[in-house]
């Protein structure tokens, strides 16, 4: 009997010493399910707790210095299907490098152009004689790139800086707001014809591999 009692007091004072899992907050890198199970502005992504690119955080910044989430654990965060065509939606990008592989897109950022409402960095429209550009959800990071210069070189060598004036939205799409277009890929350069031409590329094509810095 008396073992017993023992038994059952040690088995119990073994249940209290586990936290409840629900209860577990994790930091940076953290594991993560939901958004609950990050601790302050840190968001989930890719299973693990990371800077929220919605508000631009840089909390994490020390532990992974390139971009919000590692290139193999930038998954879709789920889909959206407009004009019968479902596109992944993305929160986080491939990491920024000194060569960074993405896509160039051609943007109408003028009055009534493709893309949509006014620029976020700074709710005006622009010609497309400027150098400028969206970017992914991602790199676009909560804006902190905006106003910023950045290096487009295409394949054919040539290069060009342009200004940051808005967010190629990797994770809405199909209203008015997007010009009723999916959701961008997460690795979108979206540039105004004045970059294809500074470029040389030939703006028919509509999606041409190029890498992008700082500038």
């Amino acid at each position: 009997m008396a073992k017993f009692v023992i038994l059952s007091f040690l088995i119990s004072l073994n249940i209290l010493s586990f936290p409840s899992p629900g209860l577990a907050i994790s930091s940076c890198n953290g594991p993560c399910q939901t958004l609950n199970d990050c601790d302050g502005q840190l968001i989930c992504i890719g299973g693990k707790c990371n800077d929220d690119p919605d508000l631009g955080t840089h909390i994490c910044g020390g532990s992974s210095p390139s971009g919000p989430s590692p290139q193999g654990n930038c998954s879709p965060t789920g889909s959206m299907t407009c004009s019968g065509e479902t596109k992944p939606t993305y929160t986080c990008s491939p990491p920024v490098t000194s060569s960074t592989a993405a896509i160039l897109t051609l943007n109408d950022f003028d009055v009534g152009g493709d893309g949509g409402a006014e620029s976020e960095c700074d709710g005006q429209y622009h010609k497309n004689s400027e150098r400028i550009v969206a970017l992914s959800t991602g790199w676009y990071a909560g804006g902190s790139r905006c106003g910023k210069m950045i290096r487009i070189t295409a394949s054919n060598g040539r290069s060009v800086t342009a200004k940051v004036v808005d967010e190629c939205d990797s994770r809405n799409g199909c209203d008015k707001e997007h010009a009723f277009q999916p959701p961008c890929d997460n690795n979108i350069v979206d540039g105004s014809s004045a970059v294809w031409e500074a470029l040389g590329l030939n703006e028919d094509d509509g999606r041409v591999p190029v890498t992008w810095s700082m500038a």
